[in-house]
């Protein structure tokens, strides 16, 4: 049926406009049935199949308009079957890998009536204190965009309407990821150059793929709150972007414009917020109450601006498809997760695994006596934040699955401690246990809840009880593995040197321990990449690996720091005392952008590039760049190749390095592989400020780098004719 949403709109009256603007947080059902029969445009997920096309049913049979209802959900890395949280995807350096999830977690969740998911969150992130990290794709705008294009290609599919599509949401819009002090739903203030050519940029490469949805982020900027920012929500997104598609607040983000104090009341919060650009509003007070009378009148909104947007919500609901085909067909709805999507998600999260350090002590030996000991060895707690109370639990535990994959390991297992807790005496026993073992497994990490939505830690060290036991096994000379399980960066300071192996596995969701298990093994090398810094303290976030260059570089040498800094007893770590750094720690982070190791081990060589001096056009047209890898170990292993572009003079002060290119490949012992990347101009301009992308003639270098080896190339821009 094709609805012409021209005559659909002329039938309305103001109340059932307002309705479509609408998505109730978490109504009962029988708030829900009521809501739906007054004509309301959104809901959430009942949650079956049966209850969707029920609540379908009283809006498409028994209201006036029968306009089909938006059915949405937080599908973030898996409906039933759960993937590997976003920052463990980003990890995995493979835009494969997040549109698998994408793709499955739609097709599921479309099967059981879901229409609407509001993911991905296209938030660059370099605060690890702040909690909501782990939804997102890291620090890099340029990682984060080539993710968040294909988490968006993989929830829409081949088109909206197919029957396994869910309208994708692009959230929060914007820069929600700066917060202050890295404290959730805190105010941000960035520069405009700073949030052209960092925050908006993931946002620009989601619409540009055609995200359906957009959702206005809780935190104000500079001073304006998002649900009430007409200059970024119309001006950048629906009028310089063209963006035709949905814009919604977050949950009850209208209403607290109050709390922001830019409005007097919630009646002036909705008439804020819409005429800002909101479509849908997310919470609050209801637009009409149960006796018909409309929030806002016609006299306090525009009715051009409420047309447009409930243009935009008919328009949505035709491209899902749902005028024709409302209900989905409940004898064929996905309600758990199954054997082939088990298999796909562990797949998927072998990908994700960095391997921070190893001496050699990885992968585990075949054979022996090895203890396994942390709050992760038995727990089933792996499937990470933002997971639905249906979704297909774990089913077995890590020391299951190493018993399976290593059956012939003498596996000694204690509990020794829980996440925050711990004994003397279940330490002693574990420090007893490990004297009789050749090696110590030691399974950490935080728990799922203290990651996420309002999950902010001003400390993000491991809790108390697990350094505990770390240090008593160190101070008893045990040879410790640590799998490192987390839905953030960690300081790691206190406790990296004194272990043998690190593998960080983050969340890794419904097939985590089998994903661990097979990793620690060798059955499968570990070739994930940190996709966000890990800093020595948390006194040094933000640290990110393309910060801006400073007038004083701190620079490393032997030389003493100035006697008159009397009892100091900090790291000797500069040549010159008046530069940028910290007395007390070594220079730079634990681990930066881009570090990962391997079971084998490669090299780069041949480093070249099509030309090296070029003009506007010829770098336009685009220039190649080439690299050999070989895999020079006697293990198959997975590489990944990043390419970064330093602007060595700019009338702005740069970045040190931009990420402009990654490839990731397997290969076998022996073999070699070139990795080729394209360059164009748009790789060599920059924001000079909010208004202008400039391409500027000059010097570049070119930087070759896996997190280990590095090769530079220089490039010369010159001036047009």
């Amino acid at each position: 049926m094709t609805v012409d949403i021209e005559s659909l709109l002329a039938r309305m009256t103001w109340e059932q406009k307002l309705l479509q603007l609408q998505i109730v947080w978490r109504p009962s059902a029988t708030e829900r049935e009521e809501l739906i029969r007054r004509g309301i445009g959104s809901t959430f997920w009942p949650p079956s199949a049966e209850e969707t096309n029920a609540a379908q049913r009283i809006a498409v049979e028994e209201t006036e308009l029968g306009i089909p209802l938006l059915v949405g959900l937080d599908v973030i890395h898996g409906q039933f079957t759960i993937f590997p949280t976003p920052l463990a995807q980003a990890a995995a350096f493979d835009p494969a890998v997040a549109e698998l999830d994408a793709r499955v977690s739609a097709t599921e969740a479309r099967s059981a009536g879901v229409t609407w998911t509001f993911s991905p969150m296209a938030d660059v992130t370099r605060d690890p204190r702040w909690g909501r990290v782990v939804e997102g794709f890291g620090e890099d705008p340029y990682l984060s965009s080539i993710l968040t294009v294909a988490k968006v290609a993989g929830y829409q599919g081949r088109a909206l309407d197919t029957g396994d599509a869910l309208a994708a949401c692009l959230k929060h819009f914007v820069a929600y990821g700066a917060a202050e002090a890295g404290r959730d739903y805190n105010t941000t203030d960035v520069s405009d150059r700073r949030l052209r050519e960092v925050y908006l940029e993931t946002f620009r490469a989601g619409v540009e793929a055609g995200a359906a949805t957009v959702m206005a982020a809780f935190n104000a900027l500079n001073g304006i709150p998002m649900h009430a920012h007409r200059a970024l929500l119309t001006g950048v997104l629906k009028e310089e972007w063209g963006f035709d598609g949905v814009v919604v607040g977050d949950a009850d983000g209208v209403a607290q414009l109050v709390n922001h104090g830019v409005v007097a009341d919630e009646r002036e919060a909705v008439a804020a917020a819409i005429e800002a650009g909101v479509d849908i509003v997310m919470g609050g007070s209801l637009l009409v109450d149960a006796d018909g009378v409309a929030f806002v009148s016609p006299d306090q909104l525009p009715v051009a601006r409420v047309d447009d947007a409930v243009r935009r919500v008919l328009r949505l609901k035709q491209r899902l498809g749902l005028f024709e085909r409302p209900y989905v067909d409940a004898s064929t709805a996905s309600t758990g997760a199954t054997e082939r999507y088990r298999g796909l998600t562990r797949q998927a999260a072998e990908r994700c695994t960095v391997l921070l350090t190893n001496d050699g002590a990885l992968p585990l030996p075949p054979t022996g006596r090895v203890l396994l000991a942390g709050p992760y060895a038995r727990s089933l707690d792996h499937l990470g934040t933002w997971v639905q109370h249906f979704a297909s639990p774990v089913t077995e535990s890590l020391a299951d699955a190493l018993a399976t994959e290593l059956p012939h390991v003498d596996w000694e297992v204690v509990d020794s401690c829980g996440f925050f807790d711990a004994t003397d005496a279940s330490i002693a026993e574990a420090v007893e246990r490990a004297a009789d073992t050749d090696l110590v497994v030691l399974a950490v990490g935080e728990p799922s809840r203290i990651s996420g939505e309002a999950s902010s830690r001003a400390d993000i060290t491991l809790p108390e009880a697990q350094r505990r036991l770390i240090h008593a096994l160190a101070d008893a000379g045990a040879r410790i593995v640590v799998v490192l399980a987390t839905g953030r960066p960690l300081v790691v300071e206190d406790w990296i040197e004194r272990v043998a192996a690190t593998l960080c596995v983050w969340h890794l969701g419904s097939e985590a321990p089998a994903a661990i298990a097979r990793t620690l093994s060798g059955r499968v090398s570990p070739g994930g990449r940190v996709p966000m810094t890990f800093p020595r303290a948390a006194g040094q976030v933000p640290i990110h690996h393309d910060h801006e260059r400073t007038g004083r570089p701190p620079r490393t040498g032997g030389a003493l720091l100035p006697e008159t800094i009397a009892g100091f007893t900090g790291p000797n770590n500069t040549d010159d005392y008046y530069t940028s750094k910290y007395l007390d720690l070594p220079l730079g982070p634990r681990f930066d952008f881009g570090h990962g190791l391997a079971y084998t081990t490669f090299t780069l060589d041949g480093f070249a590039v099509s030309r090296t001096i070029a003009s506007a056009e010829e770098a336009a047209a685009g220039i190649d760049a080439t690299v050999r890898v070989t895999n020079t170990g006697d293990r198959a292993g997975d590489d990944v190749v990043m390419l970064f572009v330093t602007d060595e003079v700019a009338s702005v002060t740069q970045p040190v390095r931009r990420l402009r290119g990654f490839t990731r490949v397997t290969l076998e012992p022996g073999e070699s592989v070139t990795v080729a990347f394209r360059i164009d101009d748009d790789d060599l301009r920059f924001w000079a400020d909010g208004v202008h992308r400039v391409l500027e003639p000059g010097d570049f270098t070119l930087t070759i780098s896996d997190g280990t080896v590095e090769h530079r190339l220089g490039l010369r821009l010159e001036e047009s004719a």
